[in-house]
């Protein structure tokens, strides 16, 4: 017989995971925070125990580059998301052009962080398709030291690694999470079975 409260209620992550520059953090299917309800955030900068610094990839605004950057000249508008509520007035972007574009950070072997954005911009405007390779986010998430360390302990995350850099750049929203979700393995079957809005049960 399933036990479908154990399935449903069950948020005890595996806390012996530990993030590292690079992991994904999943929003454990309670979380109604605003900017981190079913978020899936990509840590940019983590010290175990000092300070933490991602960008939620799966939430999306309902701005475009061409909105922001008057000398986009490309047609196709190029979403922009909301990688977290610190600094807002700022653009951010994570691609897998690596060297392609000058003084940009890496995150993993196929994924960087910012870069000379002029580079980037001539590429755009040379008609390069964006989906899947940059991702562009106004604001990021942040943590003081030891705060998520503290968090993960309360569970309200689950730590994974990517599997697919190919995927990471794409998808948004309920539908990106869920497939993150589905990805990390059976224990977590019972989250995707949380909706959104807790009030379209």
């Amino acid at each position: 017989m399933i036990d479908f409260e154990s399935l449903l209620f069950n948020i005890d992550i595996n806390s012996e995971r530990i993030p590292r520059c690079g992991s994904l953090l999943v929003a454990e299917p309670f979380l109604r925070e605003q900017y981190f309800h079913h978020a899936v955030i990509c840590l940019v900068d983590y010290e175990p125990r000092g300070s933490a610094m991602g960008v939620v990839l799966n939430n999306l605004t309902s701005y475009t580059l061409q909105d922001l950057v008057s000398s986009v000249k490309v047609k196709t508008p190029i979403p922009i998301y909301c990688g977290g509520p610190m600094s807002c007035d700022r653009l951010y972007f994570v691609h897998t052009l690596g060297d392609v574009v000058p003084d940009a950070r890496k995150i993993t072997d196929t994924l960087s962080i910012g870069g000379d954005f002029d580079v980037l911009l001539s590429i755009i405007n040379d008609g390069y398709d964006t989906e899947g390779s940059v991702r562009f986010f106004i604001g990021y998430s942040g943590w003081s030291p030891g705060q998520l360390d503290e968090e993960l302990l309360k569970k309200v995350w689950a730590v994974t690694d990517i599997r697919d850099s190919h995927s990471l750049l794409k998808g948004a929203e309920d539908s990106y999470w869920h497939r993150v979700v589905r990805s990390m393995g059976p224990e977590f079957r019972g989250w995707l079975y949380h909706p959104r809005n807790p009030h379209s049960n």
